[in-house]
């Protein structure tokens, strides 16, 4: 009886050893300090809809490894935001690749989870109230990541720093105190590289009620003027007669708030996932709706 005490109990101080040792991870739709997220696992949004991690894109040897926002339920890999599109991660140490939330308010890749090499930051200038509780890094049901101080106030979001992909909720904008700069969505380089690509669409800050898409610097399209009529073009037309057959609802709205103006979207309630894409990553891109298992 002694001797299965001993074990019992051997085996009950192992397990805990064991536990007690195990790397902190992510869990659920958030990250908080002191729980990384470690290559090969992932954060998903509440409805399941989003997941951030980090991705391989051209399957290449050695990985490239780049931090990004993807489609969770499509089964063909469509990222919708790229953390890192000008630095991928090709360090063959990248096993030990970790996302942490400091309590600076900053998300960080670690090489390594204590004191690594810095290979990417958020670079926020915010800091967390001294003695205040956790802060977060939450990825919604939207696609947006954000971090929240601990009084729930977003002091950084993914949906400020676009990438190629124009999702419901995310403004293209130009900031009157930023010397009337615009947002620009720059497409991928190529299919396995999503560094910025040729093509690029926006708004200018000399005409702010208009949108344009470059090829380079040259122009090769450009909006109706917002005039508070709304205008459709040839093209608006045909996406209109595309998207009826899904019964999907666009509203656009224009808001100029002083600080900035601004285009944004929304969709319908139990519209599908749809969001500015280009299937080709590096042809003009346009609007499709993506479902479940597939892309219309």
């Amino acid at each position: 009886p002694d001797g299965s005490m001993d074990s019992l109990a051997l085996g009950c101080c192992t397990a805990a050893f064991i536990i007690l040792f195990l790397p902190l991870s992510a869990s659920d739709d958030r990250l908080v300090p002191g729980k990384p997220l470690a290559l090969g696992n992932t954060i998903v949004s509440d409805d399941g809809v989003f997941a951030l991690g980090f991705f391989n894109p051209s399957n290449s040897t050695p990985a490239k490894l780049y931090l990004g926002i993807w489609y969770n339920n499509i089964p063909e890999l469509t990222v919708v935001w790229v953390a890192n599109r000008e630095t991928p991660i090709t360090n063959s140490s990248s096993y030990a690749l970790m996302l942490s939330l400091t309590n600076a308010l900053n998300l960080i890749i670690l090489e390594g989870n204590n004191g690594g090499r810095v290979l990417w930051t958020t670079a926020n200038v915010t800091t967390s109230p001294a003695g205040s509780s956790t802060p977060t890094a939450v990825l919604l049901n939207s696609g947006n990541l954000v971090i929240r101080s601990s009084n729930g106030s977003t002091v950084w979001q993914s949906f400020d720093h676009q990438t190629d992909t124009l999702l419901p909720g995310m403004k293209i904008r130009i900031k009157y105190n930023t010397g009337g700069t615009g947002d620009r969505l720059a497409s991928w380089k190529g299919p396995g590289d999503p560094s910025p690509g040729r093509f690029s669409y926006g708004v200018d800050s000399d005409t702010p009620l208009e949108a344009f898409l470059w090829d380079g610097g040259i122009v090769v399209s450009r909006s109706s003027p917002w005039t508070g009529y709304h205008v459709k073009s040839f093209k608006q037309q045909q996406l209109e007669v595309a998207m009826n057959g899904s019964d999907v609802i666009m509203y656009v709205s224009f808001v100029d708030n002083g600080d900035e103006i601004y285009a944004t979207y929304s969709l319908s309630n139990g519209a599908p996932p749809v969001s500015g894409t280009n299937p080709n990553l590096q042809v003009p891109r346009r609007l499709r709706a993506i479902k479940q298992g597939g892309v219309d």
